[in-house]
């Protein structure tokens, strides 16, 4: 069975980027267990913001909608395509003045689509996007996680379970600033017994 990886990289940098150089580590890893294929979304790249066009667009059903409509919900349609194909997510995510980027926020609205991702019923939302594994590398300089400051590991932990998600391993990669070479070598001896 083929293991299918929807890789999310959320830094800005391509080049120097802690979270990125530990998910190719990660990728590698997972690699070496099974086979896998590999898809990238790398939110650098840009990501649209939601708008009222947006709004107004995800509300109206789906019989219903008019072409423009369908064009303001085609990138959200392909990132949860991308979302639903994957087995496995490997999110690269950098702590960014004390939370996610903001391209990163901007993919969790593109995502979280009522009756789409999520649905309510009598017991409140249920998330439709099951089944699923995900690694999340979370890097800062300073944030440490678990800490009054760390605002990261529990919102994107609830945001995933939100839509289904609730296989997440968190890859601790704060503190960077403090001590980068003992937080890498941690990280990467996690990575490693995965």
């Amino acid at each position: 069975m083929i293991n299918k990886i929807l890789r999310i990289d959320a830094s800005m940098r391509k080049k120097g980027s802690y979270s990125r150089t530990l998910s190719d580590h990660l990728i590698e890893a997972l690699k070496n267990k099974n086979h896998t294929t590999v898809k990238t979304r790398d939110l650098a790249n840009g990501i649209p913001l939601i708008t009222e066009a947006w709004i107004k667009a995800n509300l109206t059903d789906i019989d219903e909608r008019t072409a423009e409509q369908r064009s303001v919900l085609s990138c959200s349609d392909a990132l949860i395509s991308e979302l639903k194909e994957a087995d496995t997510l490997v999110i690269g995510l950098p702590i960014y003045n004390f939370h996610v980027p903001a391209a990163f926020k901007a993919w969790i609205d593109q995502i979280a689509r009522a009756k789409v991702t999520f649905r309510y019923g009598e017991k409140g939302p249920e998330g439709l996007l099951k089944n699923k594994k995900a690694y999340v590398i979370l890097s800062s300089g300073g944030t440490q996680l678990g800490t009054d400051i760390d605002f990261v590991s529990d919102y994107i932990q609830h945001t995933l379970a939100f839509i289904g998600i609730k296989d997440v391993i968190i890859i601790d990669s704060c503190g960077i600033g403090r001590n980068e070479e003992k937080v890498i070598s941690n990280a990467q001896a996690i990575i490693n017994k995965l």
